[in-house]
């Protein structure tokens, strides 16, 4: 524990320079923004700022997204309870008793419990991530060939989920990304894969202009084309936003459960915020003394979702930064900024990167507190800017993008990547492909194929063995587990189908 407590202390001297607090605030400021803006989301607005990360060390471009990151957490309740459009996905179910707070006059206090529930949540997070990462990342120090091997086949079916549409979709996106991974030199043999004799491949697919093509110009793309309506935003002013006692009194019980069951959900693949929030809905509304109100402008319905998609948010770092492995869409685009920075992620990152580790760590306390300040008093500078027009927006954002993808190796080929990927994630958006899979392929690929390949070198080509370690056992049989349960939801669906069609009437001609 004193080792902690001296970890974190020497990560809030970093944290404090004025470097790595201008980040900080950047972060959590562009977060708010994103999470208020209808379409973009934090996985755009990461992409986009991504290369303006070149320049800085590693530790504040990594301040810089990560504050993108829970930040959009945050901004997204804005205009769920104003408006009645989520700025997030995560913020869906805050529409429901946010809006008709709102219409009873209640904004300000919406505003504030979705706030302050936020910042508990995001706080616990933390703290779970310190708490956790670390014994995490020493267990899989532990890790040989077979192991990761083992690892690379679980986490490619375990994040096939990752946005929780169609399996077979999302693992079809996974394969691609596996196979994009390939493109280049082999890493052993030095022989020339799949580059088509074009110079600038021979080292391989850049991770950085297809992330900023299938999630930046692919999302632009989509909001450009979208209808727009101007939103009529309510004002709300200071004095608005505080709680009466019976609202307060009302709100610390669905802050403490929203946030003590959303952090282990962020823990698990897959859409986890929204799944949290969802649920914590349901909790709160099953306890509830008042479960009529629900619906209605039950403040419950406020505080227990957005402290619950806080939660998840930040215990989905844990995976990231002890394991190297990406839970969720937005911390598959941090993964690709340490890989840009020239960072391994994986276990090994605690260990070598341990100041970089703590700085992140206090600068997400930091940033939690910036992110209350600001929620409150700009409040109503955040709902006003869901008036500006898309037309205006997006052409900017596009410029913006183009010129981060050129600037990366001051290369042309860069750009038409970028374009290429944009218009393949523009088709995939429109196809109901998510694009996160094929991204956590095209990241885990390498490590899937090393793992494989020195495993064979090992074990003289017999992969049986592989069986004999405990580990990697386990692991495949956690991964055999997976494709039986799909295989059976797939067989039950098929089954249903014929019942159903069975219990047609006949019509006779």
């Amino acid at each position: 524990m004193d080792g902690i407590v001296v970890n974190l202390l020497q990560g809030f001297v970093a944290a404090l320079s004025l470097q790595n607090l201008g980040a900080c605030f950047i972060g959590v400021l562009v977060g708010t923004v994103t999470g208020v803006l209808p379409g973009i989301g934090p996985t755009g607005a990461m992409a986009l700022l991504l290369p303006l990360t070149f320049g800085m060390d590693a530790g504040t471009g990594l301040i810089l997204l990560a504050g993108i990151y829970y930040g959009a957490m945050y901004g997204g309740s804005t205009t769920s309870i104003l408006v009645n459009v989520p700025g997030e996905a995560t913020s869906v179910i805050t529409c429901v008793d946010g809006y008709q707070m709102a219409k009873k006059g209640r904004a300000g206090a919406a505003l504030s419990v979705a706030a302050i529930g936020s910042w508990f949540a995001g706080t616990l997070g933390i703290v779970g991530l310190m708490l956790f990462a670390p014994p995490l990342a020493d267990l899989a120090l532990r890790f040989g060939p077979p192991e990761y091997f083992a690892v690379g086949i679980t986490m490619l079916l375990l994040l096939s989920n990752l946005t929780g549409g169609s399996f077979s979709k999302a693992l079809l996106m996974v394969i691609t990304g596996v196979m994009l991974s390939m493109i280049g030199s082999d890493l052993i043999t030095g022989a020339d894969r799949f580059t088509f004799g074009i110079t600038e491949m021979y080292l391989g697919i850049d991770l950085l202009p297809v992330i900023m093509g299938l999630f930046g110009l692919a999302e632009v793309l989509m909001v450009a084309l979208l209808p727009y309506e101007t939103q009529d935003t309510k004002s709300v002013k200071m004095r608005e936003l505080y709680l009466t006692r019976a609202e307060a009194k009302r709100s610390i019980g669905p802050i403490i459960r929203g946030s003590f069951l959303g952090f282990p959900l962020g823990l698990i693949p897959g859409p986890a915020a929204f799944i949290a929030s969802l649920l914590s809905y349901k909790v709160e509304k099953q306890v509830s003394k008042h479960p009529e109100e629900f619906g209605a402008g039950a403040i419950e319905g406020v505080a227990g979702p957005e402290s619950a998609n806080n939660a998840a948010s930040s215990a989905a770092m844990i995976p990231l930064l002890a394991l190297g492995l990406p839970f969720a869409p937005p911390t598959a685009l941090l993964l690709g900024g340490l890989i840009v920075h020239g960072i391994s992620p994986g276990p090994l990152f605690i260990t070598q990167h341990t100041d970089m580790f703590w700085l992140v760590i206090a600068s997400m306390y930091i940033g939690n507190v910036m992110l209350l300040i600001l929620n409150l008093p700009l409040v109503g500078f955040f709902a006003k800017l869901t008036q500006v027009h898309p037309k205006v927006l997006m052409p900017l954002v596009a410029g913006i993008m183009m010129m981060g993808a050129y600037s990366l190796n001051n290369s042309i080929f860069d750009l038409w990547m970028m374009i290429v990927f944009g218009l393949v994630g523009f088709v995939m958006k429109y196809a109901d492909f998510e694009p996160a899979p094929l991204v956590v392929g095209l990241v885990l690929g390498p490590v899937f194929e090393d793992g494989l390949r020195k495993t064979l070198l090992m074990m003289q080509g017999n992969l049986w063995m592989i069986l004999e370690r405990p580990i990697s056992a386990t692991l495949l049989g956690i991964s055999a587990l997976i494709i039986a349960w799909v295989l059976f939801k797939w067989v039950r669906g098929i089954y249903q189908s014929k019942q159903a069609d069975s219990k047609l009437p006949v019509v006779n001609n």
